[in-house]
């Protein structure tokens, strides 16, 4: 049989006869019970451990001493401590279960948690039940939802927090999205960063998927409400949306930004902000969208040695570097790409454009095809897709993948763009007027599409109207000409021709 004492040797219980009288044993922890303070403070310092465990990735530590606070207590704070343990330790079904099971769910916070675990678990329809019942108008204003409570949270903290109301408007607008709901997911957006401007994530989805029309964009920022301290935030904004304006206007939104810098901070705080990677991104788009390639590649080059990890000036790099022919840089930053981010749609659209730029389209398509296959919601690969069948002279299946983009991105008008391109190379000049002044509606300012009008005008034999038109180009582009507007020029000098 097995010794039950571990090796120790046995100890006969004393006789109670024998034994005397002896003052009563504690055991340990049996002493008398400490003042509630001293128990207060013992579980503020365990709380303190479980925010430092979980800044230090200890998420495992954190979950297993929050367990222990929210047993203790039975404070809804500490549940939610213990909740956002989990979470960040990825464990999604037992963070779901803890909220569901604590009723606290009228709570915005413990909601939006929950929702947030849903999210994570891919359950889109459960994660909209979640967040509750809610509609929004096409502007982004909330028209009635169920608005819970936060009473269980520091008031004190609002000033310097995300509004939670914010939060939800865009998850709920990932969750229609994913669900492939685009309008709703917009107006989702568009509600999350009226509620609170410093949901810079909502912005983002906004502007680079392409949701919005440049006229809806400046609409959308007009409405937003900023804070005296903000205005740098509204400056920067402004900068994101004027990519396609005349060049002394975009110039004047960076000053405007870095005078706005200068005046929340230090006085040097202005030269930070102005060569700040994102400040300095925004310029670079500005760069490739006027067709200033060698100064947007300069500017791309230099930021991405500063952080070589940054991917949307990455993106930037990658479609300049296509645009001068630079192969070698193509091949290298794709083969990084897909090293680091295997994953991710842009590093196998660098390989398309590799492809592309050394003219094998079949491989620059099945490259295009892969991005679009990880995230269908990349318009870069849409684009390059419909680009590379154009350049094998297969228009159907180019018309077919613009339709695709013009469809998924509305706010963007290079899809309708080359609609109307395909239509002018098959001598069809009145639907390519159409398709080009449908993409001058979206983005009225992009010179290139003057461009083309005047092309279609100067073949419909309307002379003087494609002057006006190659004039009106050449008027929206940036004060040195470079050579992408030399068939502007041309095109110019053979309408005044048949003028005479």
């Amino acid at each position: 049989m097995r010794n039950s004492n571990f090796g120790f040797p046995r100890v006969l219980p004393t006789s109670s006869a024998s034994a005397e009288p002896s003052p009563k044993r504690r055991r340990i922890g049996e002493a008398t019970d400490p003042p509630p303070e001293m128990r207060e403070e013992a579980l503020e310092r365990l709380r303190g451990v479980v925010r430092d465990s979980a800044g230090k990735h200890l998420y495992t530590s954190a979950i297993f001493l929050a367990d222990k606070v929210a047993a203790a207590t039975g404070d809804p704070g500490d549940v939610y401590m213990l909740a956002q343990a989990l979470f960040l330790g990825r464990q999604f079904r037992r963070a779901l279960h803890l909220l569901n099971n604590s009723r606290l769910l009228r709570d915005l916070r413990f909601r939006f948690l929950a929702a947030k675990c849903l999210e994570e678990l891919k359950e889109w329809h459960q994660c909209l039940l979640m967040l509750g019942d809610a509609k929004v108008d096409e502007h982004g204003n909330v028209l009635d939802h169920d608005v819970g409570s936060d009473i269980y949270f520091d008031k004190d903290a609002e000033d310097h927090e995300i509004n939670i109301k914010s939060a939800l408007c865009f998850l709920r607008g990932k969750a229609y999205e994913a669900l492939d709901n685009r309008d709703l997911a917009r107006q989702w957006y568009k509600a999350a960063v009226k509620a609170d401007p410093l949901c810079y994530e909502a912005i983002e989805c906004l502007v680079d998927n392409y949701m919005l029309t440049c006229e809806e964009e400046v609409e959308l920022l007009s409405s937003l409400q900023f804070g005296e301290e903000d205005g740098w935030l509204s400056a920067f904004y402004s900068c994101l949306v004027t990519k396609h304006e005349k060049e002394y206007l975009v110039e004047a939104k960076f000053k405007e930004l870095e005078q706005e810098a200068c005046s929340i901070s230090s006085s040097s705080s202005g030269e930070t902000m102005k060569n700040n990677i994102d400040v300095l991104v925004c310029k670079a788009e500005y760069y490739h969208q006027s067709g200033e390639y060698q100064k947007c590649f300069k500017l791309t080059s230099s930021l991405l040695e500063r952080d070589p990890f940054h991917l949307k000036c990455t993106l930037v790099h990658l479609a300049t570097a296509m645009e001068l022919g630079h192969c070698n840089d193509l091949y290298l930053l794709a083969c990084n790409l897909v090293k680091d981010y295997p994953q991710k749609a842009l590093s196998w659209f660098a390989v398309g454009c590799y492809y592309y730029c050394i003219k094998k389209y079949d491989q620059a398509r099945r490259y295009f095809g892969k991005a679009t296959g990880l995230d269908g919601a990349f318009p870069p690969a849409w684009i390059g897709t419909g680009i590379a069948y154009a350049a094998q002279e297969e228009g159907d299946q180019a018309m077919a993948a613009f339709r695709t983009a013009a469809r998924l991105f509305p706010g963007c008008h290079l899809p309708t763009l080359y609609m109307g391109m395909q239509y002018v190379r098959m001598h069809n000049f009145k639907l390519a007027e159409q398709f080009f002044t449908q993409a001058k509606s979206i983005c009225p300012s992009d010179p290139l599409i003057h461009n083309e009008l005047g092309v279609v005008a100067y073949n419909m034999k309307e002379y003087r109207k494609a002057v006006q038109l190659f004039e009106l180009t050449l008027d929206h582009t940036s004060s040195s000409l470079n050579e992408m507007w030399e068939p502007t020029l041309v095109n110019l000098g053979h309408a005044l021709r048949k003028l005479k």
